[in-house]
């Protein structure tokens, strides 16, 4: 149903079986913010794909999975690769293998570490900081303009729906 009570001709695109709709005692209101999110969400992918890479990046032909590792050693600072393959929930060889490509093209570098001469700590080269600064700032600051006026649980609150989000579609691609 329409926010004005009326039917209209999404309606029908929860499956009740799965509690998705009326099972729960707020099913209109679910559908009704599952219809907004529909329509939102497409729109917020195109305006993040639109936010330019900075022109000293644009030759390394980054992925998302570049981006999310240089948004921890941006935000964190420089960490081992067993810290990185664990905040970004991947397997220690496959950070491994990242920053080997983001090493190899100058834009990470590793050093010793000072406690421990065999461990390496990853860092963002820092000629390349600005621009990845630069590349990162805009999402960032929206980020933050978005989720000041909420309150902390009501923050997490909703990071924790995206996490919920992000898993149920893994599991919707998995069947």
């Amino acid at each position: 149903m329409s926010r004005s009570g009326e039917r209209d001709a999404s309606e029908g695109c929860g499956n009740e079986a799965d509690g998705a709709a009326e099972g729960r005692g707020n099913g209109s209101e679910v559908d009704d913010a599952v219809r907004d999110l529909l329509l939102l969400m497409p729109r917020m992918v195109g305006r993040v794909k639109k936010i330019p890479v900075p022109e000293a990046l644009r030759s390394f032909a980054l992925a998302p999975r570049h981006l999310s590792l240089l948004s921890y050693l941006l935000f964190d600072g420089p960490m081992t690769v067993n810290e990185l393959a664990a905040r970004l929930q991947v397997a220690p060889t496959t950070v491994s293998l990242l920053v080997g490509d983001l090493n190899r093209k100058g834009i990470l570098e590793r050093r010793a570490d000072e406690a421990d001469r065999r461990r390496r700590i990853i860092g963002i080269a820092p000629d390349q900081e600005p621009a990845i600064t630069a590349w990162l700032a805009p999402g960032a600051a929206a980020w933050r303009k978005a989720l000041t006026p909420l309150t902390p649980d009501q923050r997490q609150l909703f990071v924790d729906t995206l996490l919920a989000y992000e898993a149920a579609v893994g599991d919707v691609e998995q069947d």
